[in-house]
């Protein structure tokens, strides 16, 4: 792929947009945009009230995407996610009835509040793009990207999600609460209407999906490969370790490392890149061991570790990190 200045250019106005609603979390808002252009899904954990849903609704927006919430609550059903088949009788036939999760943009709020069984409704959607209701595959629009909130898991009424439902959100993040300057802005910003109101799209659908494909096109070196593998199979072989990160979990951090390139205005992968994504790619996938979590170890402490120590590809400069 050839430099586009044009398209890196609308890849940060998105983030710029979305920064109009959510101040002060660039981060955040960089990882939710990187999210999309990878075709992933995204995990917000962090307490009420510090804009995870506001998050998902600005993405929405700045993209012209349709947007569904799906409130998480105990009582919540399969069928009320994914939707059913209802007889019609004047036509004598069965028509399905769309759920919440047939929509570009679906927020999960509060996953981690419903049961594992409703939760599981969502791996089919969020795994390959598509429902079956009846045995009838239903696909799902694209762009497609599920933003779920959770609630740490200290909370009462929660439930542990299971490890091929984490497995399958492309990152893990948290949004923290606002700096003391940032949170003035925000009531600032608050003064006479909310700014999603406001909010105008900087982007279509169809073009997202355009950017999905230069995405993809990134440009990274064997040698980068190599070092994501060597990352993931460090997670693998570590004393603390229980379960380490799948394969899926080296394609994750190698899209969002395209993609982080992108947003940054380049068309090839640096190793920094590799390591700044590797914390909300990884660490959600690593079970530690019992002592381990005695110990009060958590899966982003080993990944603090591997990328200690494992050794970075240098001697390319960026020049040739580009070279093809």
């Amino acid at each position: 792929m050839g430099t586009d200045n044009g398209l890196f250019e609308i890849a940060k106005s998105i983030v710029g947009n979305v920064g109009l609603v959510i101040i002060g979390k660039e981060e955040a808002i960089e990882r939710g945009v990187i999210a999309l252009l990878c075709g992933g899904h995204l995990l917000i954990e962090d307490v009420p009230g510090v804009g995870k849903t506001m998050l998902a609704r600005s993405i929405a927006r700045t993209t012209g995407c349709s947007f569904s919430r799906i409130q998480f609550t105990p009582d919540l059903l399969p069928s009320d996610i994914t939707g059913v088949s209802v007889f019609n009788q004047s036509t004598t036939e069965f028509e399905y009835r769309p759920g919440p999760i047939i929509s570009q943009v679906v927020l999960a709020d509060e996953i981690n509040r419903a049961t594992p069984k409703t939760q599981s409704a969502l791996l089919e959607a969020m795994g390959e793009g598509q429902v079956t209701i009846d045995g009838l595959t239903h696909v799902l629009p694209k762009p497609a990207v599920v933003l779920a909130t959770l609630n740490p898991i200290d909370y009462e009424g929660t439930f542990p999600l299971p490890e091929g439902q984490l497995d399958r959100f492309l990152m893990r993040i948290d949004l923290g609460y606002p700096a003391f300057d940032d949170e003035v802005a925000i009531l600032e910003s608050h003064r006479s209407e909310h700014p999603i109101d406001t909010l105008q799209p900087v982007v279509t659908p169809e073009l997202i999906i355009e950017l999905q494909e230069y995405v993809r096109r990134v440009h990274a070196d064997p040698l980068i490969l190599r070092y994501i593998v060597s990352l993931v199979e460090a997670t693998r072989g570590h004393m603390e370790t229980q379960l380490g990160v799948s394969p899926r979990g080296s394609l994750a951090l190698f899209r969002t490392s395209q993609a982080l390139a992108f947003i940054r205005g380049r068309d090839y992968v640096l190793p920094d890149d590799v390591k700044e994504m590797a914390r909300s790619v990884l660490a959600h996938r690593i079970v530690v061991t019992p002592s381990g979590r005695m110990k009060g170890i958590e899966g982003k402490d080993i990944v603090n570790w591997v990328l200690e120590e494992s050794p970075i590809p240098s001697g390319r400069g960026s020049q040739g990190w580009a070279a093809r």
